[in-house]
């Protein structure tokens, strides 16, 4: 999914500790473009904490009925130095990439895909859905930054669906990483951790976790504690690392749903605007420029017929990007 806000808020940001047993993180409203704009609600990046891992972007949208509301509708739009994961709790999404990738995203299935030199896509949710009845559109649109060392990586797409694994009061779904004695398949560029996790009713888990990772949990539906304190639905608890447990309860008589993201601090600064990823001003500005051009940076997504057939980048800020050492991510016209 795009970001799609007319005034992109650019953003330098770097990992930095922060103290305490759990960091709420409340998510913020962001229309996606247009006058029936899908909301979305985004808990990262945001002033309190850019990245968790390399978990650098995560938009919570839904759910609603495309049937009343009309399809969401992305155009194509480019990327840069991060990968876009997907996952839906309902609904259908069709994708299509300039790699040639056309996929349906479908609730418990993982697509991924790798933007890092340059990738264009295309979201639509389905005709299909909507005429058998899953036109109830809700999931997560979540981007990873790539490492400097593979941040011009090749253009790829990934599509994995996870087996369900009971765990005690819990139902466990591992798209990225190891948790649990589950392994995902699909190979990342740093370490990370990708899970969906349903709580039973009154159900309590606790979780053994890597404590070289920094955690967050972004709860969907239910009234969850982690490590003890309550997180309401769309906000997102982060856990510093050196945990090695870690404690989940619903406190609601249905069942709780809930994402988990990991990874060991990303040690690099990075430069966050519209959809890219970048290390400096003048390279944000340079990918803007190239997709400004139709470059062959970005390819052309083939199969769209939607209109606008793609989408302009936004202005860019006025002031210049100048990242530094801080811990804390600096915010330019917000």
């Amino acid at each position: 999914m795009s970001n799609t806000e007319a005034a992109s808020p650019a953003l330098v940001c770097r990992a930095g500790p922060h103290p305490g047993a759990v960091q709420v993180l409340t998510a913020r409203e962001v229309p996606l473009g247009g006058p029936r704009a899908l909301s979305v609600r985004r808990t990262l990046p945001q002033r309190a904490r850019s990245l968790i891992g390399a978990w650098c972007f995560a938009d919570h949208y839904g759910p609603v009925d495309v049937a009343d509301t009309g399809p969401m509708t992305v155009p194509p739009h480019p990327h840069t130095g991060l990968q876009t994961v997907s996952w839906l709790f309902s609904g259908e999404i069709e994708h299509r990439d300039s790699l040639g990738s056309h996929a349906v995203i479908r609730p418990g299935e993982l697509n991924l895909m790798t933007g890092g030199h340059g990738i264009c896509h295309s979201e639509v949710s389905t005709v299909s859905a909507m005429s058998t009845g899953t036109a109830i559109l809700h999931g997560v649109q979540l981007w990873v930054a790539l490492p400097d060392e593979h941040r011009d990586a090749a253009r790829d797409f990934r599509h994995h669906k996870p087996a369900p694994r009971e765990l005690g009061d819990a139902t466990l779904r591992v798209f990225l990483g190891s948790l649990a004695g589950e392994t995902s398949p699909v190979a990342t560029f740093t370490p990370l951790l990708g899970a969906e996790l349903v709580l039973a009713p009154g159900g309590e888990l606790d979780l053994a976790v890597d404590p070289a990772f920094e955690h967050g949990v972004l709860l969907d539906t239910g009234s969850v504690t982690v490590a003890g304190t309550r997180l309401a639905p769309s906000e997102l608890g982060y856990l510093a690392p050196g945990a090695t447990t870690l404690s989940l309860a619903n406190h609601t008589d249905r069942p709780a749903r809930a994402l988990l993201l990991g990874g060991p601090p990303f040690a690099e600064e990075i430069v966050m605007w519209w959809n890219f990823v970048g290390r400096d001003h003048d390279e944000i500005v340079a990918f803007r420029a190239a997709w400004e051009a139709e470059s062959e940076r970005f390819g052309q997504v083939v199969g769209y017929s939607g209109t606008p057939r793609r989408l302009p980048a936004p202005p860019l800020p006025h002031a210049r990007l100048t990242p530094r050492g801080a811990a804390a991510p600096r915010v330019e016209n917000p």
